[in-house]
């Protein structure tokens, strides 16, 4: 995976609870919610004694919450604790009319110190919005924000290798790469992909063919196979992977906007293959996360021409412009002739 600068916030966030000196107000965001509602619990576990969540643990719907409400939650007392904890998801600070900013800003300005407030972007993305001053300065002088994001790649292949390894499997280094380009990079779609394999694997040890048996793929996964078979001149092979997918019922339009996102990364590893440049190139041009997939990317163009590549993204934007300019056009069958054309070429 392409190196990512770590959020100083998470890092803060693991600070602050190995030496048990939690702060009063977090903002929690980002693609990785299994780590979310990890460190989320483990706030819960320091700050709130088992059998008085009742009292001392307030979780709010922030769409249909009023500022009054939450300062009411914030401000009531803890019951046989130190602190309470109170949890908003889905509260657009930056969309909140000028009153109820006024209230936050204040609220956070004379914060009681006997409460830890989270809120949690779950379903919104958490974009803050300058030209409201005040309250990004309120925030940023009295909140903490952490974005929880992809893992690296070698700190997910160790976490990986524990979640096997507590299943009494082991899984190679390659096995686990295979395992995320197949499945993905969030926690959070690996974790019921890693007890599927787990309870299917016969060996003590994991193969590839084991996470190809049982693990659901990513429709990115999917189409770079169907790609695939298509530059191994295999129409038949990316017929049915096509047949599976339209099965599933996954909509056409976003199909081929995936076939010509993979067509397009694969016209770019041709220009690599040609221009001598190297697979970190390639994951820098596209932001890739795994070099593993830049390999296989490589590989695939290997078998291809600049010309047959060019072809093939300008057919793929051809079919796209007409199924979305044309009432009743008919994808799917737009996209057995792209496959089939593309074959043949």
């Amino acid at each position: 995976m392409a190196k990512t600068t770590p959020d100083k916030g998470y890092q803060k966030l693991k600070g602050d609870l190995a030496a048990g000196e939690i702060g009063q107000v977090y903002v929690f965001y980002g693609e990785e919610s299994y780590l979310r509602e990890y460190y989320l619990g483990e706030l819960k576990k320091n700050l709130v004694p088992a059998g008085f969540e009742e009292f001392n643990y307030h979780r709010l719907d922030g769409r249909s919450l009023s500022m009054a409400q939450l300062i009411e939650a914030v401000e009531a007392m803890p019951m046989m604790a130190e602190r309470t904890m109170v949890v908003v998801t889905d509260c657009d600070l930056f969309k909140l009319g000028e009153d109820a900013r006024g209230m936050v800003i204040s609220m956070l300005e004379d914060f009681p110190p006997y409460c830890c407030l989270v809120f949690v972007y779950d379903l919104l993305e958490y974009k803050p919005d300058k030209k409201y001053k005040k309250l990004c300065g309120a925030l940023d002088a009295h909140a903490q924000s952490v974005n929880f994001q992809i893992a690296e790649k070698s700190d997910l292949i160790n976490w990986i290798r524990r979640r096997f390894r507590a299943l009494g499997k082991d899984i190679d280094a390659h096995t686990a790469e295979h395992l995320i380009f197949t499945c993905g990079s969030l926690m959070t779609g690996l974790v019921p992909e890693i007890e599927k394999i787990g309870a299917y694997a016969r060996g003590k040890t994991v193969t590839v063919e084991d996470v190809n048996a049982v693990a659901d793929p990513v429709l990115d996964a999917v189409v770079f196979n169907m790609t695939n078979a298509i530059t191994r001149g295999d129409y038949n092979g990316a017929a049915e992977i096509l047949g599976q997918l339209l099965k599933k019922q996954e909509e056409p339009i976003m199909i081929l906007s995936v076939v010509g996102k993979e067509l397009r990364r694969l016209y770019t590893a041709r220009i690599a293959l040609d221009e001598g440049r190297d697979k970190l190139w390639l994951m820098d041009q596209w932001g890739m996360r795994s070099d593993y997939g830049a390999r296989l990317l490589l590989d695939a163009a290997r078998r291809t021409t600049r010309d047959w590549c060019m072809d093939s993204v300008k057919r793929c934007q051809k079919l796209d412009r007409r199924m979305k300019s044309e009432n009743g056009a008919d994808g799917e069958g737009g996209l057995k002739l792209l496959l089939m054309e593309l074959a043949q070429k």
